[in-house]
């Protein structure tokens, strides 16, 4: 207990670092983090949203080269990006899902009020459309990774939440791919109740714990 009360005090800081640290694009209207707002929160974070790609940069690209995917030039990057965040930011609009710019990389945050109900892995029937239009755009831009990352509250045995977080990244991944994601570009990590971002001593809390994120990178040339 003493341990997830110094990682939610830890995540609230980075919360007020996040947005404080901010910025407009002056062309696109899009708020994005500063280097330094990043680097800020980093350790906070615990490296698990701005560290390496799950299973490892290398790994994943050999999947991403046998796959027959392409990567992106220099300049080419932000604006690929900014087209996709545009787009994500359009379809989830009113849905009760955020997405966030981190540099060149994208963040959703599909909370379980409009993903999964309590214990469980299948998502809800209203969010299909939504998650089906997320599917369409990373269809569109597959010139990037897709990390999917499962969470829940603190209700439980670790062991069952461990699982619980794990079958929740699947299922995500699992709807992604059936809509026409390729698979070589979707990893995911279960993290149990290890990583809330609010109390878990509230049903509203709780009901923001339990959550899949889905972490969008860029697949550079220079990587393949």
């Amino acid at each position: 207990m003493y341990k997830k009360q110094i990682l939610l005090t830890a995540l609230s800081i980075s919360s007020l670092a996040l947005a404080s640290g901010c910025t407009t694009n002056p062309e696109t209207g899009n708020r994005v983090l500063s280097k330094a707002a990043i680097g800020g929160v980093g350790g906070a974070l615990g490296g698990y949203l701005l560290g390496d790609l799950i299973g490892g940069k290398r790994d994943r690209t050999e999947k991403i080269i046998g796959a027959g995917l392409g990567g992106l030039a220099g300049a080419g990057v932000g604006y690929y990006m900014d087209e996709q965040e545009k787009k994500l930011r359009q379809q989830t609009a009113g849905t009760g899902v955020d997405v966030t710019r981190d540099g060149d990389n994208l963040i959703l945050n599909m909370p379980s009020n409009v993903t999964f109900p309590v214990d469980s892995a299948a998502i809800q029937p209203q969010f299909q459309r939504t998650l089906g239009e997320v599917a369409n755009t990373l269809t569109q831009y597959e010139k990037s990774y897709i990390d999917v990352y499962g969470h829940t509250d603190s209700t439980g045995s670790d062991s069952y939440n461990q699982s619980l977080s794990e079958r929740r990244a699947a299922s995500v991944a699992n709807f992604l791919s059936n809509g026409g994601v390729q698979r070589a570009r979707i990893e995911t990590r279960g993290f149990g109740e290890s990583q809330p971002i609010a109390t878990n001593s509230t049903a509203e809390g709780r009901a923001e714990n339990r959550r899949v994120e889905l972490r969008i990178v860029p697949i550079r040339e220079q990587d393949l």
